[in-house]
């Protein structure tokens, strides 16, 4: 791990985004990219890695307090109530008898807790994923690359790669950057592999670090991150994996490696722009973390369908790990 440094030139970048592509791998019409690699054959030999019935959830709850990053026009979720207890009381105190009911309701980014991008969330050069150009994405929903194209394909093979426990920790500090030598490092720690259709899960601790603390920043409120660097996207690329997702709100390193982008995303641009691998973020790792490292195992069954938000470029999602 290391702490950012302006290593990768623009030229790099262009040769890792144009090897990377793959507009038109499944057809000029496709709009769920790595997710064609999610097979029935894939899905039943995940099921197989279910031994001992343990379930994790890997939502962050939702709620006003957590890991909502202010930018892009997204807040924290406002959960009130149209009908509660006091409208209960009210009922029966009135006269009311029998059953009666309470309601809520939630108003909040579907990309403020736990979540999947879209391949229509990211654009690159004007381009988002197989080609396709922002006039797709209009104020009542994108017409093309939505959340919906994943409604059944959010299941398979997962692994956890614990980065931290490369060096003994328990959380990276902000600023470092997982290369590709710390992922390969991690499955030779672990004793595992990564490979087509999987879904990667990177663990780096700063999210049930926040969540312990209450300390949400200076990450959380100016965009500074731990994550990927260039490398590592490339190395996820090399190995063909359907989705990577990760404990903080980018999954990759912000600012960024290269002055190509400013301050932020080259690794969307490769992964979800550029070759329509999905991405996760906000993702709670710890428990699920503990439980691998006492019995050994990194691979699970992973399920996380998206809430099917017709025409919405991203979703929240209580994705679960069963072992």
């Amino acid at each position: 791990m290391t702490t950012r440094d302006l290593t990768v030139s623009e030229e790099h970048f262009a040769a890792l985004a144009a090897e990377h592509r793959r507009w038109g791998r499944w057809g000029v019409d496709d709009q769920r990219g790595a997710l064609n690699l999610v097979t029935p054959q894939r899905v039943a030999a995940a099921a197989g890695l279910v031994r001992k019935g343990a379930v994790f959830s890997l939502a962050h709850p939702i709620g006003p307090n957590g890991p909502t990053v202010f930018m892009g026009g997204r807040f924290a979720p406002v959960h009130t109530f149209t009908r509660s207890g006091d409208d209960i009381r009210r009922f029966y105190a009135e006269g009311g008898s029998g059953i009666s009911f309470t309601d809520d309701v939630i108003v909040m980014p579907l990309q403020s807790s736990t979540h999947w991008d879209a391949l229509s969330h990211a654009f690159h050069d004007g381009r988002m994923y197989n080609d396709r150009g922002p006039e797709h994405v209009r104020s009542g929903g994108t017409e093309a690359n939505s959340i919906t194209e994943a409604a059944d394909r959010m299941v398979g093979r997962g692994v956890l790669l614990d980065v931290p426990a490369l060096t003994g920790r328990d959380h990276l500090d902000i600023g470092e950057a997982i290369e590709a030598d710390d992922l390969q490092q991690c499955c030779e720690r672990q004793g595992v592999t990564v490979g087509e259709g999987d879904f990667v899960l990177v663990r780096t601790g700063r999210l049930g670090l926040a969540a312990r603390t209450g300390d949400w920043g200076p990450e959380w409120g100016t965009g500074i991150n731990t994550g990927l660097g260039v490398s590592a996207a490339a190395w996820l690329l090399e190995r063909d994996v359907t989705a990577v997702a990760a404990d903080t709100f980018s999954v990759e390193i912000i600012p960024a490696q290269t002055s190509a982008f400013g301050e932020h995303a080259p690794v969307h641009a490769l992964l979800l722009q550029g070759a329509g691998v999905h991405m996760g973020e906000l993702w709670s790792l710890d428990e699920l973390a503990a439980d691998c490292a006492a019995d050994g195992t990194y691979e699970f069954l992973l399920v996380a369908a998206p809430l099917l938000v017709d025409g919405a470029v991203g979703s929240a999602c209580n994705p679960q790990a069963l072992k």
